[in-house]
């Protein structure tokens, strides 16, 4: 088995289409994230066991950078080409994923937190196996969804003039 290391990510393509989250990867595939992302305050433990991949946005949310947190299955060499990072905990370590964003590992489990005040955009995290999908969205305290493009909102696929 090849060793596994960081990745730094490259700012990708995102779109909030009815039902779900679109990233595009630099090698011109794209993945879709079922949504709409239950809204959580600033802090989130994944269930245990799952694939954890965060994504923080501009302020736009047309771009941001997905990162994987303690994938081990993927080669260095594809998240390179399709611009998704990597970042790599052992046991109760803590790292800055993003300005704003840390990630800590807490046995099977990651915890996301996000300091909104630090962050420009939006901070996502999707936990996901074969069995289930999850989808949260970290927001503030006086969060209450009517001031920005939600995921799930029919009015974010429609073209403006």
């Amino acid at each position: 088995m090849s060793i596994r290391s960081n990745v730094a990510p490259s700012t990708l393509g995102v779109d909030f289409v009815e039902g779900g989250v679109v990233v595009q990867y630099l090698d011109g595939r794209e993945t879709f994230y079922h949504g709409p992302p239950k809204p959580v305050e600033e802090s989130l433990r994944t269930p245990p066991g799952k694939h954890v991949h965060v994504l923080v946005t501009d302020s736009d949310g047309v771009e941001g950078v997905m990162t994987y947190v303690n994938d081990r299955d993927t080669h260095d060499g594809i998240l390179e080409k399709t611009g998704v990072g990597r970042m790599l905990l052992e046991a109760d370590d803590e790292e800055e994923l993003f300005p704003g964003v840390t990630v800590t590992s807490e046995a099977y489990s990651v915890r996301v937190e996000a300091d909104l005040e630090v962050v420009d955009g939006r901070v996502f995290v999707f936990a996901e196996d074969e069995m289930s999908e999850h989808a949260y969205e970290l927001v503030g305290p006086d969060y209450d969804g009517s001031a920005r493009r939600d995921v799930g909102d029919d009015s974010t696929t429609a073209s403006e003039g």
